[in-house]
């Protein structure tokens, strides 16, 4: 009796006590999704800057062949030459081609170095030149769409087509921003004129 007159008065008594409100549940805000990598895949001025860097891609590589090819053979030769002196040391002549092959390997790694560092400097040019634009049309297309937030596609998990916004963002895109320059970065293209100019008079 004891345990349920005990019950039955906390029954009660949580009855008489006030119902704690409910959390406060934070207010819908739309959100927004936009497909950067597609944009930066689809987009008019990244494919015709795609093209390009894909062109000088394929020259530097053809130009490393015409670089490392016949370095390839001279070095080849030598190689036979040392090994049939059975550990004897190279004459003068033997190392003086040594020494000339190993300048003109430096020269060849120096200029396919240099040419890398263009295509990599063009790439970041174009992208930067591309997402300067892209902030704000991404923000007056959030802004017509009322949304609060935007996000990129890549950062989720499942995406309802009703918010992706990319299609939107895409159209302004190719319209405000139909090509860029497909050019190294105005730093780094001064730096190669810079040590393209002869040292001195």
């Amino acid at each position: 009796m004891n345990k349920l007159t005990f019950g039955a008065a906390l029954a009660v008594l949580a009855a008489a006590m006030p119902t704690a409100a409910p959390a406060q549940r934070l207010s819908a805000q739309p959100i927004a999704v936009v497909d950067t990598d597609r944009i930066f895949r689809e987009c008019t001025a990244c494919r015709a800057a795609q093209t390009q860097l894909q062109t000088q891609v394929q020259q530097a590589q053809q130009r490393a062949q015409q670089l490392t090819a016949p370095l390839q053979t001279e070095g080849q030769a030598l190689q036979t030459a040392v090994t049939a002196l059975n550990g004897k040391q190279p004459d003068a002549a033997l190392n003086a081609r040594i020494q000339a092959l190993q300048t003109k390997q430096n020269t060849a790694n120096q200029e396919l170095a240099g040419r890398e560092q263009t295509i990599r400097s063009t790439q970041q040019h174009v992208q930067q030149q591309i997402g300067t634009r892209l902030g704000p049309i991404i923000n007056t297309v959030m802004t017509a769409r009322g949304a609060a937030i935007v996000v990129d596609r890549g950062a989720t998990l499942a995406v309802s087509p009703t918010l992706d916004i990319t299609n939107d963002v895409l159209t302004q895109l190719n319209s405000q921003l139909p090509s860029v320059s497909v050019t190294p970065l105005p730093q780094a293209q001064a730096q190669g004129q810079q040590q393209q100019q002869p040292q001195g008079r």
